[in-house]
């Protein structure tokens, strides 16, 4: 990856980090599935101005029509459902915490991976995915022993880091889902499709539940940036980078996102950083890398691959 794409993927990770800040700002107002509505709604009427311009109208209706359920599900899966969990979430965690439980996605990925798509786990990746697991535990227990968030029960804590580590969970699902069902459709179609699926699903339920109450121009400027920076623009870069330094090195900006939610939460929001909050964070890290074959060797085991 040359410094170009480095940047390009810094980049990524702060808008991605950022979607943490946004979601904390305007989810008070809005409400869950209002601001998450908003938030894919927007995503996919840029992504859909972007696949339009790129290629004939007619070559993408037809993919989108002949795929439309497998879009619609990981649509649900990827987008709709995590979006309104993550939400949920940070009603009680902090932009920084969530951040880091997101880390965890690709340890979910590959054990999802060896459960339904038969994926072989190395004894090396095994080990990442227990240490992965371990970290979001210490994690967990430190926001319960000492909450950085809104100040909650601990039942109530508990509650919300299960609900995002629930989102996590279903992006690893997405993940393989997709792999099995949309191999060989190309990502902005994906995005754009899924996207528009994710809108479907939260729409009536935006309506149901928008709120009484008057929304601050700081909310609607967290939904705007939410739709246009954290999905639109992101997943055009994520894209970019795919086409031009491959997944294995894209999907790396998962190892920077906690970076960024936690810096913004800090800056902006004033969230307080905890030693137990870094070390949670450092253990999935590991275990992330390790899982995911980032880490292919430890020393002390000599040569040995993590894909072997």
């Amino acid at each position: 990856m040359n410094a170009k794409n480095l940047f390009q993927l810094l980049i990524l990770a702060a808008l991605w980090g950022a979607s943490f800040l946004f979601i904390r700002v305007g989810v008070t107002d809005f409400g869950v599935a209002p601001l998450m509505a908003l938030r894919v709604g927007i995503g996919a009427a840029f992504l859909a101005i972007v696949l339009i311009a790129r290629r004939p109208l007619r070559q993408s209706a037809t993919i989108l029509r002949t795929r439309a359920f497998p879009l619609l599900v990981v649509g649900i899966l990827n987008s709709a459902a995590p979006f309104c969990l993550f939400a949920y979430a940070e009603l009680t965690l902090s932009a920084g915490v969530t951040s880091v439980i997101n880390a965890s996605t690709p340890l979910w990925g590959a054990l999802v991976g060896f459960l339904w798509l038969r994926d072989r786990l190395s004894a090396l990746r095994t080990l990442g995915l227990v240490i992965g697991f371990l970290g979001v535990l210490m994690l967990v227990w430190d926001q319960i022993a000492a909450p950085n968030g809104t100040p909650a029960t601990p039942l109530t804590t508990a509650l919300a880091a299960g609900a995002a580590l629930g989102a996590t969970l279903l992006y690893g699902i997405a993940a393989n889902y997709t792999k099995r069902h949309l191999t060989g459709v190309d990502a902005l179609t994906v995005a754009t499709g899924t996207m528009t699926g994710a809108t479907i699903v939260l729409l009536p339920l935006a309506v149901i539940y928008w709120p009484a109450a008057p929304i601050s121009l700081h909310a609607w400027g967290a939904v705007i940036a939410l739709g246009v920076a954290c999905t639109g623009v992101a997943y055009m870069l994520f894209f970019h980078l795919i086409a031009v330094a491959g997944p294995a090195r894209a999907i790396t900006v998962t190892f920077v996102i906690p970076i960024f939610g936690i810096l913004w939460g800090a800056l902006f929001l004033g969230e307080g950083v905890s030693p137990g909050m870094l070390e949670g964070c450092g253990v999935i890290l590991v275990g992330t890398a390790l899982a995911t074959g980032v880490i292919k060797r430890l020393p002390w085991l000599g040569t040995r691959r993590a894909d072997t």
